[in-house]
């Protein structure tokens, strides 16, 4: 039930490319955006759609992974979970909650020619 606790799904699509990083031992983060959006009717009957944006982060294989599969625009369902840290900028607190990546699904192919759905696991077995 732990892994219950603390978990994320979501379906979108990159806001922007996803940016690489060394840290350490050549141990590798990729952070990007990922758009998700909601449709709904407002009081007057008229739809509204609502995009809410997601701060992803991840680490190692998933990290190697991502980069290489994934480009701006494309659709994405991932899962993770949840991650708040504080950090200081210019001598005030600041807040963010980041969302780790653990596993991936692409739901759109990179180019037009492919038409599959990929999937990669990157969850230890």
């Amino acid at each position: 039930m732990n892994t219950l606790r603390n978990k994320v799904s979501l379906i979108g699509r990159l806001g922007q490319e996803p940016t690489i990083q060394t840290v350490g031992d050549n141990y590798q983060l990729v952070k990007f955006s990922l758009a998700t959006n909601e449709n709904y009717k407002d009081k007057t009957g008229k739809w509204v759609d609502n995009t809410q944006w997601h701060n992803i982060v991840a680490w190692g294989k998933s990290a190697e992974r991502i980069s290489k599969l994934v480009t701006k625009g494309q659709e994405l369902m991932l899962e993770g979970r949840l991650v708040n840290r504080s950090y200081e900028k210019d001598g005030e607190k600041r807040y963010s909650t980041d969302i780790e990546m653990t596993d991936f699904l692409l739901l759109s192919p990179r180019n037009a020619e492919k038409a599959e759905v990929t999937e990669v696991s990157t969850t230890k077995k």
